[in-house]
């Protein structure tokens, strides 16, 4: 199987990376972050607190996250209810940073995406793919950009949508989540010295889907 791990802080544009690359190669893209967002908006809407593990552990129904490819690409469910779009709320972000520090959130995503990795061609994104959910890829890649870089990308795209937000505040969001990521006890986001490392701060999508492309000596097989 081709499996393709990507690492690296949030808005270094790892999604849109993937999925570019996924798309060139004609397989399939999983977002591991989606899946940690559908866990912290279930803790939400359970009125539990995403930093409490053991009301976490205890109320929350780990099963209901699953994974579903449709036409337009992969879907996240909760349960029977599709929310990849209510996943993308700004304070679901936050609460996914917050929850996946839980040891047993990830033990249990993670084992959910290994198996995806194992019986599909896919390209991985995340915090830990390279150091701990596929440590064995053979595709390794680093994706950084600058926090304000970061910050100003994630305030571009909510302004798309309508969303007004401080900038200032997106930063210092970003700068703690990019602590709480690095400093978690359990597979925090680290750069593997096997990974290739590309700082997209000054790239485009396609110079840097073209980048991670031309590392790939393989074809799919039909």
């Amino acid at each position: 199987m081709i499996n393709i791990a990507i690492d690296g802080p949030a808005g270094a544009g790892k999604s849109t990376i993937a999925k570019r690359v996924a798309k060139a190669l004609g397989i399939l893209y999983l977002d591991t972050g989606a899946m940690y967002r559908a866990m912290a908006l279930q803790a939400f809407r359970s009125g539990i607190d995403v930093n409490d593990a053991e009301a976490v552990c205890a109320k929350l129904d780990f099963s209901l996250i699953r994974v579903a490819y449709q036409a337009d690409g992969m879907h996240v469910y909760l349960g029977e209810e599709d929310v990849s779009q209510a996943i993308r709320e700004n304070h679901v972000s936050k609460g996914a940073s917050d929850i996946s520090k839980i040891p047993e959130v990830r033990l249990h995503l993670v084992e959910l995406q290994r198996k995806i990795a194992a019986e599909n061609h896919v390209v991985l994104d995340g915090r830990d793919i390279t150091s701990y959910v596929l440590p064995r890829a053979k595709y390794k890649f680093y994706l950084d950009a600058s926090p304000e870089v970061r910050a100003k990308r994630r305030h571009s795209e909510l302004a798309a949508k309508g969303v007004c937000m401080d900038y200032d505040k997106l930063l210092a969001e970003i700068i703690d989540r990019d602590y709480n990521d690095s400093h978690r006890a359990f597979a925090p986001l680290t750069r593997t010295e096997d990974s290739i490392y590309i700082d997209s701060s000054d790239l485009s999508i396609d110079e840097v889907a073209a980048l991670i492309l031309s590392y790939v000596d393989e074809k799919v097989e039909a």
